[in-house]
């Protein structure tokens, strides 16, 4: 989540938008936004892709065989 935290944080800082402007954007609660950019883990994916969509960018979910195949 840190990677993310850190993403997040240096884009909407470039597009000049406080947190509260950029939650607005991207359609989610105020602390929605303060969570992902503290790396906190406990978070709803939809809500997370709401974010990351703003950069062209979303999370999907990986199996244990795929993160193994992709390693070999």
């Amino acid at each position: 989540m840190r990677a993310i935290a850190e993403f997040v944080k240096e884009r909407r800082k470039e597009a000049g938008l406080t947190q509260e402007e950029f939650a607005e954007r991207a359609g989610v609660a105020l602390t929605v936004v303060r969570k992902i950019e503290q790396g906190k883990t406990n978070l709803n994916m939809d809500k997370v892709n709401l974010v990351l969509r703003m950069f062209g960018h979303e999370l999907a979910a990986v199996s244990s065989k795929e993160l193994k195949d992709a390693e070999s």
